[in-house]
């Protein structure tokens, strides 16, 4: 998968592991280390306390980095340059959408996420490209859905299990096309989009935005073909 590097673009060949950088040793950003370091990959977690650290378990393998998020010396330091996604987890908003404009426009990681207890302020964020979560839904499964590997995530399963509801990341380029044509791309429908931190339900018109999370209702059997189609770029015949 490629790998950013100071306005380069570095190719790295990594089928599992890859870094994350989180800012904030806080309990989401404790809980988010240890979730990740369970799935295989590296973690550096920054935070200005050494005794935010303790909240870390004591066989956590990870980088410990003692500074501000947003300085670069301090990224640099946690490996932001080859970490595949960023994580801003502090107590204070600002904090945490400076060190992501930061690691975004400086570092040209893609892959960011900044935790915000303002609601209200979201929309803003949002239109600047950085996704956030809102504390009053705060959990960290959220987070690690915008930070791992493309892919479907289960919201709901029907008792049978043979009908499921799931987040699908999708690719770049399917921004800008209407939600009929995914539909007519997969054997599934959409349900619903989260845009802009509130659900809506669209109509075939609806055109897919960028930061838009997409939530899909197929057959269980169904939902690795939707991952795969809906996590690579459309081809001609799902032209609009």
């Amino acid at each position: 998968m490629p790998v950013r590097s100071r306005g380069r673009l570095r190719i790295r060949y990594s089928v599992h592991r890859v870094h994350f950088v989180i800012m904030g040793c806080g309990r989401v950003g404790a809980t988010l280390a240890q979730s990740l370091e369970r799935k295989g990959h590296s973690v550096a977690v920054v935070d200005q306390s050494s005794d935010a650290f303790r909240r870390l378990p004591a066989d956590f393998t990870g980088q410990k980095v003692k500074g501000l998020g947003f300085d670069r010396e301090t990224l640099g330091q946690a490996g932001i340059e080859d970490a595949y996604a960023f994580a801003a987890v502090s107590d204070g908003d600002n904090s945490n959408i400076l060190a992501a404009r930061v690691v975004r426009e400086t570092f040209g990681i893609e892959k960011v996420v900044a935790r915000i207890y303002d609601p209200r302020r979201a929309e803003i964020y949002q239109r600047l490209g950085i996704p956030t979560v809102a504390t009053v839904r705060w959990t960290s499964d959220q987070v690690l859905r915008r930070i791992l590997p493309l892919g479907a995530t289960d919201e709901y399963r029907d008792p049978s299990g043979k009908v499921r509801l799931v987040q699908v990341d999708v690719h770049a380029r399917w921004i800008g096309r209407t939600v009929a044509a995914v539909d007519a791309a997969i054997t599934g429908r959409v349900a619903f989009l989260a845009r802009f931190g509130e659900g809506m339900l669209p109509d075939p018109g609806t055109v897919l935005q960028e930061n838009d999370v997409v939530h899909v209702l197929a057959a269980t059997d169904d939902v690795v073909a939707v991952e795969r189609t809906l996590t690579r770029a459309p081809g001609p015949e799902e032209d609009n």
